[in-house]
């Protein structure tokens, strides 16, 4: 406990959720080059193959030593923690910093086959320094549902379009959340979607390839602050911007005990 007070008094002293250059959002469906900085929370992970290291999901720093991301991203190899980055393509970007990883904690409930618990905690070797760059994102009451409408961004350097590039400059896109009853229909997703999932998009507009797997759905609350409700975990096979096949996010409120228990005992 002593720790988890640590963190979260470490993440206020800073102010989660409220980034020195705030986000340029609007109203208007669409994905568009981020304002440099303006998610400070996001991450690049990635993974060690020969000498160099590749950009493979993305994910949301929480406090200044845990990272938020999804299951599905985590396998035997080497990784790493890139924060503060704007362009996957540019080294040494003022601000940006990469960090080594002293542990992962996958959810011990995940099915890859069903697709469950799709959430993973990722431990930084040493805590970072917070800075207008690099802040953590505020986590969602336990049991917090957004209404149908709820308007959302997705954040990451996914690919633009289907079949498309991966993006080098990070991404944002207004994805209006999806009530469960509507994406639970036969038509929709079905029971593949549990409550514990949150779904955006799927108006055949825009859907997460303008995201990344394992990073944040970004919701701001009442008081202005940016809050990371959801993990990017799946996708319709046909295609991006796939007509009632909205992006499906693990839903983070349903997680709050897990992840408060994971970072006191770790």
């Amino acid at each position: 406990m002593k720790l988890l007070i640590l963190a979260l008094f470490i993440a206020g002293a800073y102010g989660c959720g409220l980034p020195t250059f705030p986000p340029v959002v609007n109203r208007v469906v669409g994905g568009d080059d981020v304002r440099a900085n303006s998610w400070p929370w996001q991450i690049s992970l990635q993974y060690k193959s020969g000498s160099y290291f590749y950009h493979t999901c993305g994910g949301t720093l929480i406090s200044d030593q845990w990272v938020l991301t999804a299951a599905h991203c985590i396998g035997s190899r080497t990784y790493r923690v890139y924060l503060g980055k704007h362009s996957l393509d540019s080294d040494n970007e003022k601000g940006s910093i990469a960090m080594s990883v002293e542990k992962i904690v996958v959810h011990p409930q995940w099915d890859s086959y069903n697709i469950r618990n799709d959430i993973a905690l990722i431990k930084l070797q040493t805590p970072v320094q917070l800075s207008d760059t690099i802040m953590p994102s505020c986590l969602p009451d336990e049991g917090n549902v957004l209404p149908d409408g709820a308007p959302c961004y997705v954040t990451g350097w996914g690919r633009l379009w289907t079949g498309g590039p991966i993006a080098d400059i990070l991404q944002q896109a207004l994805l209006p959340v999806v009530s469960h009853a509507t994406c639970s229909r036969f038509d929709w997703w079905g029971n593949l979607v549990t409550e514990k999932m949150v779904c955006a998009g799927g108006d055949g507009q825009l859907a997460s390839c303008n995201g990344d797997s394992g990073g944040p759905l970004n919701c701001q609350r009442p008081d202005g602050s940016w809050e990371v409700q959801g993990v990017v975990s799946f996708g319709s096979s046909l295609g991006c911007n796939y007509y009632k096949k909205p992006s499906v996010f693990t839903r983070v409120s349903s997680y709050i005990s897990w992840i408060n228990n994971v970072m006191t005992t770790n």
